[in-house]
């Protein structure tokens, strides 16, 4: 049987500075392939006896916000679709796509259709370091959120549990929303394996795993888990 391995790409984006801290932070291919090349190393067992086969890399991401819009101050004009986090998010998925047994699978955002302080400015405005009469345009960002990933994931794996495709699933991520789908895997007699990429964990995760297992270098900060 086969290892079919399911990556967060939100996740791994969020802890790539971290753990990666050497590699262009800016290069959607550098990351893309760092991506592919941490998945596979999961196919390499501790011992070095046996080296497992690779169902398939499922990678969970939502496409940018591509709207065009008007700042909420001055009124000016932005049209996101040529901003830098669009044009990094669309290089990143042509390049994943591009990536032998890699399933790019994209949800939504959702768009709540107006502008919000951000947190940081808005604490410090209730901490009286900063006035609202202060406030910029870049004060503020465009209130999207991704919808759907966390579900695609959830019913990608109870697919592939119910099938029989996989006799062991990777999981990359750190969202204990996973909880069910872990349950359901090993209920199934699949050897369920978590790499939070250094990140801490839940205890709600922790306690539904098989395995806990980080193939990127753990930054210094970080304390060692206990790996399977």
């Amino acid at each position: 049987m086969a290892t079919g391995i399911f990556v967060d790409a939100g996740f791994f984006l969020k802890r790539f500075p971290e753990v990666y801290p050497t590699k262009d932070q800016n290069d959607p291919a550098v990351i893309a392939r760092t991506l592919h090349e941490m998945s596979l190393s999961h196919l390499s067992q501790r011992d070095g006896a046996e080296q497992r086969d690779l169902y398939r890399i499922f990678v969970y991401d939502c496409p940018p916000l591509t709207k065009k819009l008007q700042y909420p101050l001055s009124g000016q004009s932005v049209d996101f679709s040529r901003t830098h986090t669009a044009g990094f998010r669309l290089a990143f998925h042509e390049a994943l796509k591009s990536l032998r047994k890699v399933a790019l699978r994209l949800g939504r955002l959702q768009d709540f259709g107006g502008w919000r302080i951000k947190p940081h400015v808005m604490r410090a405005i209730l901490r009286k370091k900063r006035t609202f009469e202060s406030l910029t345009d870049h004060d503020f960002e465009y209130e999207v959120r991704q919808k759907g990933t966390d579900m695609k994931i959830g019913l990608d794996i109870a697919s592939v549990a119910y099938k029989r495709q996989v006799d062991q699933i990777i999981l990359i991520a750190g969202d204990a929303d996973f909880v069910p789908a872990a349950k359901l895997a090993r209920r199934e007699g699949i050897d369920f394996i978590l790499d939070p990429m250094w990140n801490p964990l839940s205890d709600d995760l922790n306690e539904h795993i098989d395995g806990l297992r980080s193939m990127c270098p753990r930054p210094s900060n970080q304390q060692p888990h206990v790996t399977s």
